[in-house]
């Protein structure tokens, strides 16, 4: 039986806490990315506040799905990553409480996320789709004279396409200015030629003031007033300044025409209805497209209809020739009849085309509302997979705060960006069967979720920060400073004399090993990957000046502290064969590659080895000096006689 314990109510409160910091984080990251898009919509538009709050509060709605699973992944990962740095993950695990049992509280947390974030799209998501692009189409109507864009023809005023060269967004003159007006026909067109101009609004919303300067207007006269003539003379004028009215709505005008078919306005329900419904009108085409085929004739001038028919069913079957057919036409029948041949492919190539693009377009849609449809649920099942990504790797990693955990968060969600996207879009152009494009970063980030969960569970250290440092550090050779403290509690002073001992036992040794070894010359390549080369003289060397470090750690003393720091910190196999395993030797050095590259690192290590041992004695030198006069006067105070008060 589930009961809720401390320990769930503990972390679910750490949880929820980041969960809702993160997601306004997220959600506000989302909106400036996607206003990016539509920021020409807004600027310059005198649009009041209410519109703006409507455009900000629709396209909120519309990226709360998307924001619930990066919130997810970042706060469980800086959850965990806060209890794994703080050693309180640790302490769960010491009480006897498995990770899993850690996680179970959150889990039915992200569980209801993932419901919120499937009726968010299922129910708010397509009705704030349909307001937002029915308010962003109103706005782009809205001040026609900042949408016209240069160097192109824009069509966005009726009856009327303009082209301007060059603006000035400063003062809002237009340069280089060419419209067409066409009211009826193709004859009642008018052009004109401006250097500049300005467009204005009217005040009740409903025109458009244009204002040209130095122009030229070329209009094509009406035919009825010259008496019908062939010849359609036309009027030229030529002005200094002139005023144009133009018909233009520039209200916002809520108009919902073909929003409401598109798939990303539509619930679950209405796109397998709608999904349905236009797989059954392909079939349909397809079966009305193949009897147009199947009952076609071929045509006979010289038969009738019905006889036209049955020859060509004749044809069909394989009982006449059509060529025995053809050369008993008379010549004149053969090229009418090659001439209407030559029409009806023609019309049936057109035909044909057509048909092609229809069937792409009604093809596309179907596609479009099945990936929609799917996309629904793989955006909510993201969540969980976030999770589960997220909470594994804020344990494996231990790491709080908002710098490691966002590094990672935006690594996983650019794989998955880029997996989705891609998917998506190959499935759209039909290049990817539609449940594998949809479900393709979702089949990635799975098994990586899974994988990262049984991991954290078994404590492994995969992705553990200070393991791979130590490990590049070893492999790169980088040194390593030794860093003692003063402590803050002296539990005993230090054995002086005996640590003197000790060093001067060290100096000793090493004078004996440089003499019977010589780091400065190079190495026997045959030994050093195919012989074992364990140097237990400077181990021990290295354990004996350890010792005494150690001891010599808890000295009031700073004089010798500050010596104790200076003491290099020694790499006891470095300097023999790369590897410890002897086969991992053998193979390094028989690829020829590796084994020159780790051959002069061994050559380095050697060389800093002979100034490692050689900075040792110069330190003892200045050190055992001290240590003696430290060991000596303590000696004294230890001689001294106590006094004792008589009670």
């Amino acid at each position: 039986m589930f009961r809720i314990k401390k320990l769930d109510v503990f972390i679910a409160k750490q949880f929820g806490l980041l969960f809702v910091g993160t997601f306004f984080i997220c959600q506000f990251v989302l909106m400036m990315q996607f206003l990016w898009r539509y920021v020409d919509e807004l600027i310059g538009k005198g649009l009041s506040l209410d519109v703006l709050a409507q455009f900000f509060w629709y396209m909120g709605l519309m990226l709360m799905p998307q924001a619930f699973p990066l919130a997810i992944l970042l706060s469980s990962l800086i959850t965990f990553g806060n209890l794994g740095e703080s050693s309180e993950l640790t302490a769960i695990k010491a009480a006897g409480v498995s990770l899993m049992q850690a996680f179970r509280s959150l889990i039915v947390i992200v569980l209801l996320i993932t419901g919120v974030s499937l009726f968010f799209q299922d129910v708010i998501g397509p009705l704030a789709n349909q307001k937002f692009f029915m308010l962003l189409r109103a706005m782009k109507q809205a001040s026609p004279e900042l949408e016209i864009p240069e160097g192109i023809f824009y069509d966005g005023i009726p009856n009327s396409n303009i082209y301007v060269q060059k603006k000035d967004l400063t003062t809002g003159k237009l340069y280089g200015i060419m419209i067409y007006q066409q009211s009826n026909s193709f004859e009642d067109q008018a052009i004109i030629l401006a250097d500049s101009g300005m467009m204005h609004s009217t005040e009740e919303k409903m025109h458009l003031l244009l204002t040209l300067w130095s122009g030229e207007w070329f209009e094509n006269m009406n035919s009825s007033d010259i008496g019908g003539s062939a010849e359609v003379p036309y009027r030229r004028e030529i002005f200094a300044e002139k005023h144009i009215l133009l018909d233009f709505d520039n209200s916002l005008n809520m108009d919902m025409t073909g929003i409401t078919s598109s798939a990303q306005a539509k619930g679950i329900r209405q796109l397998t209805h709608d999904a349905d419904s236009i797989d059954h009108h392909i079939d349909s085409l397809g079966h009305a497209y193949f009897a147009e085929v199947q009952f076609s004739t071929l045509y006979m001038p010289h038969l009738t209809g019905d006889d036209s028919l049955k020859l060509a069913r004749k044809i069909a079957s394989g009982g006449t020739n059509i060529d025995s057919v053809y050369n008993s036409l008379a010549v004149e029948k053969k090229i009418e009849l090659f001439k209407i041949a030559t029409q009806e492919a023609k019309r049936a190539v057109a035909e044909t085309g057509l048909k092609s693009e229809w069937t792409d377009y009604v093809n596309k849609q179907s596609r479009l509302h099945k990936i929609e449809m799917i996309g629904k649920f793989t955006l909510a099942l993201s969540c969980i997979i976030f999770f589960f990504i997220g909470a594994p790797l804020g344990a494996i990693i231990r790491k709080g705060g908002l710098g490691v955990p966002v590094i990672i968060s935006v690594l996983v969600f650019i794989v998955y960006y880029i997996f989705d996207n891609t998917g998506m879009r190959m499935a759209r152009e039909n290049e990817w069967t539609i449940w594998f494009g949809k479900w393709i970063a979702t089949m990635v980030l799975a098994p990586l979720a899974v994988f990262f969960t049984y991991q954290a569970n078994k404590d492994s250290v995969v992705f553990n920060y200070d393991a791979y440092r130590e490990f590049f550090i070893r492999l790169l050779g980088l040194r390593m400073k030794r860093n003692i403290p003063m402590k803050e509690v002296f539990i005993e002073e230090p054995k002086y004399l005996m640590d003197a001992d000790m060093l001067t036992n060290v100096g000793i040794s090493i004078d004996r090993y440089s003499e019977e070894h010589h780091l400065v010359r190079w190495p026997n390549p045959i030994k050093v990957f195919f012989r074992p080369g364990d140097d237990n003289d400077i181990q021990n060397i290295n354990n004996v000046l350890e010792v005494a470090i150690e001891d010599l750690a808890f000295t009031r003393n700073k004089y010798v502290l500050m010596k104790l720091n200076q003491y290099p910190v020694i790499a006891t196999h470095a300097h023999t064969r790369p590897f410890q395993r002897k086969w991992l030797n053998i193979i390094t050095g028989l690829f020829l590659p590796t084994g020159i590259f780790f051959y002069f690192r061994m050559i380095r290590f050697r060389l800093r080895l002979y100034r490692d041992l050689q900075n040792i004695i110069r330190i003892n030198k200045k050190l055992i000096p001290q240590l003696i006069e430290l060991g000596n006067l303590k000696t004294e105070a230890e001689m001294l006689p106590v006094d004792e008060d008589d009670d």
